[in-house]
């Protein structure tokens, strides 16, 4: 290539796995959810107002975005051999000059200034008039780009597909190419957290406390909740996610959820997360109308927790306490069985202590890579060891009740071999504390909950509390 070419970059989906547009909308509405009442009308006065208003009201960090890295290493030869080079994009040129200037090699930036929307014949003219006809070289992605690529000399398609590639070949040379695998099904479960989906078994705990596993009808009813639930849930943590991208990509682990990484398409989290509330609200309605109530009332909270109850201290765990709990709760409203006293209150102080250890093993990461705090939370390192008192202390509260319920006059009356029951007390006394001894040694890189489904320990552990418990009956 000649160096006296300019070579002009798009930016959404080219330069990053993502597009600003999306990113800048989920940064506005997480910092006032009632900024959504304005977007309809930023969008009469058009497409590059909405941008400009979104824009203007939000901080955008260039670094904590999914670059696409093959590119951006090109780039950086194309700079040094002398090349200039422009970030040509429909984004803001706020938003983009954000990105220019934490990359650092751009010459230039041509972008969306509130009036126009630069992107396809916009783009095009731009660049004829800034370069020449067949005076530049231009990066880009999308169908929109052949509005552009015809004026200029040659083409890079990056992140697109082979019909893309072919079809940009016969309106000018195609220079390289930068192909990116679409996300698959892999992909699409791993963002609904299908395995997650474990923890809304706890929808079934009512049934068995309540010895009803071999009631057909009851077990079906259950079975509609805890879809319903997987439903609302998956939609929750679509949600979260892309509510969450910059401290996720900050984060150890978190950085390969797909929506951080760039992986999976914004647009798809902002279809998807509404379509399966829905369903689950359908599902819902041939359940007990309690039980949509409380489905409600776990999506509201939840919602409350990813746009603010997550960055308060101790706050955030009782809340995460009490999504788990609700989720025994549910599973009563769907069955119509009679909620145990004894039972919300071993789940509250049970789920408090294991709530308590995903932040401790958060914390204990971040302690391990030198940070001082958990980005977007309110703990700091040195907060460790009172995370460690009160959490064991949470859960060893939660087998003190146990062992007052196990003295009530129930026991005998729901079980032949009351005393056989009592132990339950040494199992959840040594499970209580493994988990905590695995967590002090680094161990729990998990939901505890999740975890304690794939360690064969705990499930050692759960097996024999069942064998006990079909015993005493």
């Amino acid at each position: 290539m000649s160096d006296n070419v300019a070579l002009c970059v798009d930016l959404d989906g080219t330069l990053i796995h993502s597009d600003l547009l999306l990113e800048s909308f989920l940064l506005l509405i997480k910092d006032n959810p009632f900024y959504l009442l304005l977007v309809p009308f930023w969008l009469l006065g058009g497409k590059a107002r909405l941008k400009r208003e979104i824009a203007s009201r939000v901080k955008l960090d260039g670094s904590a975005l999914p670059y696409t890295k093959p590119l951006v290493a090109w780039l950086q030869e194309q700079k040094a051999a002398g090349r200039q080079l422009w970030l040509c994009t429909a984004s803001d040129e706020s938003l983009a000059r954000a990105v220019a200037d934490h990359l650092g090699f751009f010459d230039g930036v041509l972008a969306s200034n509130g009036q126009t929307n630069l992107s396809g014949s916009n783009k095009a003219a731009a660049l004829v008039a800034k370069f020449g006809e067949k005076g530049f070289d231009y990066c880009g992605n999308e169908k929109v780009d052949l509005r552009v690529w015809p004026h200029a000399r040659g083409a890079i398609v990056v992140n697109a597909s082979a019909s893309l590639a072919a079809t940009a070949a016969r309106v000018t040379q195609v220079l390289g190419q930068y192909p990116f695998k679409p996300a698959g099904l892999k992909v699409v479960l791993k963002a609904l957290r299908v395995h997650q989906w474990a923890k809304n078994a706890l929808i079934f705990v009512p049934v068995a406390a309540a010895h009803q596993l071999g009631d057909v009808a009851v077990i079906g009813q259950a079975l509609m909740a805890f879809v319903a639930f997987s439903l609302c849930a998956s939609s929750v943590y679509l949600l979260n996610d892309m509510l969450d991208l910059a401290a996720d990509r900050q984060h150890h682990s978190k950085c390969h959820r797909p929506f951080a990484a760039g992986t999976l398409s914004l647009l798809f989290g902002l279809m998807a997360a509404p379509l399966l509330l829905v369903a689950a609200v359908l599902i819902s309605l041939c359940l007990p109308a309690k039980f949509l109530l409380v489905l409600t009332g776990y999506y509201v909270v939840t919602l409350a927790y990813s746009f603010s109850l997550k960055r308060m201290v101790m706050i955030d765990v009782l809340t995460l306490a009490g999504l788990y709990t609700v989720r025994i709760v549910a599973g009563a409203a769907a069955t119509a069985i009679p909620l145990s006293f004894w039972l919300l209150m071993f789940a509250i102080f049970i789920f408090l202590s294991l709530a308590i250890v995903k932040r401790y093993a958060e914390l204990h990461q971040m302690k391990v890579q030198g940070k001082l705090k958990a980005q977007g939370r309110g703990y700091q390192v040195e907060d460790l060891s009172l995370l460690q008192s009160l959490g064991g202390a949470s859960g060893y509260l939660s087998i003190l009740v146990l062992a007052l319920y196990l003295n009530t006059p129930d026991i005998a009356r729901m079980y032949h071999q009351p005393k056989l029951v009592w132990l339950l007390v040494p199992i959840m006394l040594y499970w209580v504390s493994r988990i905590w001894m695995q967590t002090h040694r680094g161990n729990m890189h998990d939901d505890p909950l999740v975890y304690a489904l794939k360690d064969r320990v705990s499930l050692i552990t759960g097996a024999m509390a069942a064998v006990v418990l079909a015993l005493a009956v």
